[in-house]
């Protein structure tokens, strides 16, 4: 299968080189210029036009937000220049709007559309062992299987509706987010009586929060191993923002959506939007006096 991978940051490098690895021909775009040499050499054709990226049979799109998606696809021309029968996967994690907004201009150019928001960091895309969030045509999706087969561990169908995928994505990273606050929170407690947190976080991810968010990132926290970002802190902002927005639309209160903004800008206040989102426990620890 010939696959586009329209943003090359530390997810859309780990998706093609995956892609790459199980035999499919694959060409990278990014906005900012990549070194046709060097991605040559990993077994990568670098697309310069919108007609290279557009060949494909699949476009698939890991922008980091809602004005990136929107610059590439509707201003800059991308999605005016897909050829019949291409179909745009997008995997970004865009705002419902946003959402809503590009399907349906892709159903009024007739052009397949399907929103495949993934719950991963870039080792697990790197190792095909993503968990898929699709929503779409569901014979479009069928179509896809290869890709699907691919890329993900497995692959949770969320209806026809794209933006259901990204409403649940959404949904998802804030309550990342709100348990690597309640992480933060906890251990700055224990240690305010004089223990240390490794311990502690150790302890829960084996027990009562025996499962892989609190493994992983409580691991990080008591390690205090903030860098290099596997989504960073600046990305978490950005998705509680879009939880709050979403909960607007839908009259739902997300009173812990507004804690970790505060707590992500707090954050970035202090220079840290770069690192690991798992980073946001520093806001409890300066809170802490610590």
């Amino acid at each position: 299968m010939r696959v586009s991978i329209v943003g090359m940051g530390a997810m859309g490098r780990s998706l093609a080189s995956r892609l790459v690895e199980a035999g499919h021909e694959v060409w990278a775009w990014n906005r900012s210029p990549l070194e046709r040499s060097a991605w040559e050499a990993r077994g990568l054709k670098v697309a310069t036009s919108w007609a290279e990226v557009a060949g494909a049979e699949v476009v698939v799109s890991m922008l980091a937000h809602d004005e990136a998606v929107t610059q590439v696809f509707l201003q800059d021309g991308l999605l005016a220049a897909l050829r019949d029968g291409t179909v745009h996967v997008n995997m970004a994690t865009v705002s419902g709007r946003l959402a809503q907004d590009l399907a349906a201009r892709h159903e009024a150019l007739h052009r397949p559309y399907v929103a495949c928001p993934v719950l991963g960091r870039p080792d697990a895309a790197a190792a095909g062992k993503l968990h898929l969030l699709v929503a779409g045509d569901p014979a479009v999706v069928a179509r896809l299987q290869p890709l699907w087969s691919t890329l993900g561990q497995r692959t949770w169908s969320f209806g026809t509706r794209p933006e259901n995928a990204n409403i649940v994505k959404i949904a998802a990273n804030l309550m990342l987010a709100c348990a690597i606050e309640a992480m933060g929170e906890g251990a700055q407690l224990v240690q305010g009586y004089g223990m240390e947190a490794a311990p502690f976080l150790e302890m829960l991810a084996g027990t009562l929060f025996a499962a892989p968010a609190y493994q992983l990132y409580g691991a990080l926290i008591a390690e205090g191993r903030f860098s290099p970002a596997g989504f960073r802190a600046e990305l978490g902002l950005k998705d509680a923002k879009l939880a709050l927005d979403a909960g607007e639309r839908a009259r739902v209160p997300l009173p812990f959506a507004g804690v970790v903004r505060d707590n992500f800008l707090d954050c970035l206040a202090h220079g840290e939007g770069g690192l690991d989102w798992s980073v946001l426990a520093r806001a409890a620890a300066r809170r802490a006096g610590r």
